[in-house]
């Protein structure tokens, strides 16, 4: 679960200012705390999805509470995750293409924040960096 830690400081006109310590180009605001993180992940998602388009390193959180922390979506995560696994391998999208035998835009998708990729496309991909994708269920705190 990636969940970035986020400070929220009250502002002067009765707003919570949302930061994001790892992610320091993450501001947003909320008017209350529920609408604050609401607005955080938002953000959040914004900015790795600007970091995966100009090839940027993306930094995980550490493990942390969710009390301090919010909880990116399954399917952001996963991507996220695929980026970084796609890094490390040291290959191009255009590779990842070729070993799965699609074409690119459909690789392309699967880096998109915002595209609601299939769970077998993305498994696949994995696989096709020699990774799988291991998912767990845990009591909600």
């Amino acid at each position: 679960m990636l969940a970035y830690p986020i400070e929220l400081t009250p502002d002067d006109n009765d707003t919570l200012l949302v930061t994001c310590p790892i992610l320091p180009v993450v501001a947003t605001f909320g008017e209350d705390e529920a609408s604050a993180r609401r607005h955080a992940v938002d953000a959040i998602k914004t900015v790795l999805a600007s970091m995966i388009a100009d090839g940027e390193e993306i930094p995980l959180p550490p493990e942390a509470s969710t009390d301090d922390a919010v909880v990116l979506p399954l399917l952001t995560e996963l991507k996220v995750l695929l980026y970084g696994a796609l890094r490390t391998a040291g290959i191009t999208r255009a590779e990842l293409a070729r070993r799965l035998g699609w074409n690119r835009e459909s690789v392309d998708r699967l880096f998109r924040l915002e595209h609601h990729s299939r769970l077998e496309q993305i498994e696949a991909a994995f696989a096709a960096l020699g990774r799988r994708v291991a998912i767990s269920v845990r009591d909600a705190a």
